[in-house]
């Protein structure tokens, strides 16, 4: 079951049909949108959870890009008794000795180095890059081309933007967002905003 049924969700659902391991029930939405979703239908909104639990379905796979939404949708699943498998497309690079939490999804083209670790609900987009001892925290996101050096830690739900850069050893505090194309050459708090080259706190 895919929760969510957006432009990430025909990702996710490409990604799960590429793997071959699941079928795919379905798409919740709570939004108004289409009946299907590239062929998968959507079946109604994240009310139809429970039931569809009592009705045998084990996995669910979050679709949802917001990570905060993410998040509260992915717990709300767990506590539901959903297994929430982690999402790797077959065209992703992950070392053996690299970890991947619960939820996760590692899309096409992403590297996952030498003991570096995705967190539960975190998204690593198209193309980017967690080097080795890296940590993508919980529900975090390291968006399409977004390089992420050895060591740097992202805290929950932080967002890197798409094409950004962070420099060896860096910490982005949970909820931060590091703006497209951003060069981080230094900690950032949390909750900050960092745009630019080399990356400075912006207020908005």
């Amino acid at each position: 079951m895919l929760i969510g049924a957006g432009g990430h969700a025909k990702v996710l659902i490409e990604l799960w049909r590429a793997l071959g391991t699941l079928e795919l029930v379905g798409c919740l939405s709570d939004a108004e949108g289409p009946a299907g979703v590239l062929g998968v239908p959507v079946l109604g909104g994240t009310e139809l959870l429970e039931v569809l639990r009592n009705e045998g379905v084990a996995h669910a796979c979050v679709a949802v890009g917001d990570n905060g939404t993410r998040e509260r949708l992915g717990a709300q699943a767990t506590a539901l008794g959903f297994a929430l498998p982690a999402a790797i497309h077959p065209a992703a690079l992950v070392s053996p000795s690299a970890r991947i939490g619960a939820g996760a999804q590692v899309l096409a083209r992403a590297l996952v180095a030498a003991d570096a670790r995705v967190e539960g609900l975190a998204l690593l987009n198209h193309g980017a890059i967690l080097d080795h001892d890296a940590v993508l925290g919980a529900a975090a996101h390291a968006a399409p081309g977004s390089s992420l050096a050895g060591g740097v830690r992202v805290g929950a739900r932080a967002l890197i933007g798409v094409g950004a850069q962070v420099k060896p050893g860096v910490s982005i505090g949970a909820d931060a967002v590091v703006g497209v194309g951003a060069a981080v050459i230094a900690d950032v708090p949390p909750g900050a905003t960092v745009t630019g080259v080399p990356a400075q706190e912006r207020s908005f």
